[in-house]
């Protein structure tokens, strides 16, 4: 087993074998800078530069102009909602249509960097809307913002689940949780260094401590670190996603991605090369993963026994 106490964190998984391959992974060649992913049933949307893509395995099957797409999206129906630093507007993407059908100026907290990311929950879209600590809660049925939940600094990073919003801040090194119901932070758990992206699934909030290296589980029920697992020397800069019982992160250095047991915290493989940051998305079909600086998506298939 390789739980950890919150205040520490060893090399669990370190000395496992070199990376591996998946069985007979696709790789797709996606010119610019394919990044951040949503997952559209068989299909996965991309930003890419001036423009969100989407793609099969087949091949490109739609692209929709925006400005400077930036951060991690997020569909909710029928619509595809990302984050245009260039506009500080949320845009709203039919995904059936391809075609742009709202810009909401809510403002982008990180529009420089770009790192942050759109989630949707409680019937409502939501993203961080300013530097100085604020959350825009976004009604999709009147493309309007309802609620501004303040927050502490640099909380760009945002997760959905457990019946909350989380949300992660590099700057104060906290996660905060938010009450949906009331629009307020209802608890701050302190981090390590430098969080990043998370995930809420599979019993836990998943926090990337990139500066780290490591992975903080997060029980929701107590609202605090139950254990961390030492990936690498670092985790900058890569995304994170649960299911099928695992957790999946996309890594930089060392691997494409890790396999982390939710329950033990034990990495369970490392799969493929490193391929620089990019993004990660998992369907119970098959995996797939972003290389911005290589230029390509890569589909890994059955993912069920990828680290069995």
């Amino acid at each position: 087993m390789c739980v950890l106490a919150s205040a520490v964190a060893i090399g669990c998984g370190l000395a496992m074998a070199g990376p591996a391959l998946a069985q007979k992974e696709q790789v797709i060649t996606v010119p610019d800078f394919a990044d951040f992913l949503a997952i559209d049933g068989k299909t996965v949307w991309a930003t890419n530069k001036g423009r969100v893509e989407q793609w099969s395995r087949k091949g490109k099957l739609a692209e929709v102009p925006i400005a400077r797409p930036c951060g991690g999206m997020s569909i909710m129906g029928t619509d595809l909602w990302v984050a245009n630093c260039k506009d500080g507007t949320l845009d709203r993407i039919n995904i059936r249509s391809a075609k742009k059908i709202a810009a909401i100026a809510t403002g982008i907290a990180n529009g420089k960097e770009g790192e942050l990311n759109v989630v949707t929950g409680a019937g409502s879209v939501w993203i961080a809307s300013d530097p100085a600590g604020g959350i825009a809660r976004v009604d999709p049925a009147t493309n309007t913002v309802i609620a501004t939940i303040p927050t502490e600094a640099g909380a760009y990073y945002l997760a959905f689940g457990h019946g909350a919003l989380w949300a992660a801040s590099s700057k104060t090194r906290t996660l905060q949780r938010i009450d949906p119901a009331t629009n307020t932070v209802v608890a701050t758990i302190p981090l390590g260094q430098q969080p990043g992206f998370l995930v809420a699934g599979e019993g836990a909030v998943w926090v990337q401590e990139q500066g780290d290296g490591t992975v903080a589980a997060i029980d929701p029920g107590t609202n605090a670190v139950r254990g961390r697992v030492k990936v690498g020397e670092n985790l900058k800069y890569g995304d994170i996603d649960t299911g099928g019982g695992k957790v999946w992160l996309r890594t930089t250095d060392d691997q494409t991605f890790v396999v982390i047991d939710p329950k033990t915290l034990a990495i369970r493989a490392r799969i493929g090369k490193a391929e620089g940051s990019g993004a990660l998305r998992y369907t119970p079909t098959g995996i797939w993963t972003s290389a911005h600086d290589v230029h390509t998506i890569t589909w890994w298939p059955k993912p069920d026994t990828i680290g069995k």
